[in-house]
């Protein structure tokens, strides 16, 4: 099982109803299964998540944040993780906004490492 406690991620690509851009980092904590993480930068001022690790290593979670317009938005989303080359994750996502609009979308965050 991956586990992806301590681990950064930024958004390298989102479909256009998202809110998450190149400028929005994640910061990931695991305990058992249970993954939670804080997000910002970008369109979102402060954000969190809440969800489980598989067996397989795939992410299911419910996302919460603020956006700079000042409006609570949130929504659902699994997520698929890859290994590249270099060891880093990274993860193919598939969401979808559980406010007025219920749309959907795909995004790919990768992890990012600072020496």
């Amino acid at each position: 099982m991956i586990n992806y406690d301590g681990r950064k991620f930024v958004s390298i690509e989102n479909t256009a109803n998202g809110e998450v851009s190149s400028k929005t980092f994640f910061e990931y904590k695991q305990e058992g299964n249970i993954l939670s993480a804080t997000y910002s930068g970008g369109e979102i001022v402060k954000g969190t998540l809440i969800g489980i690790v598989k067996e397989d290593g795939s992410l299911q979670f419910r996302y919460n944040h603020v956006n700079i317009k000042n409006v609570i938005r949130g929504g659902q989303c699994n997520s698929t993780p890859e290994i590249l080359s270099d060891g880093r994750i990274r993860l193919q996502e598939s969401w979808k906004w559980l406010d007025s609009t219920q749309s959907e979308g795909e995004s790919i965050v990768e992890e990012v490492i600072h020496l």
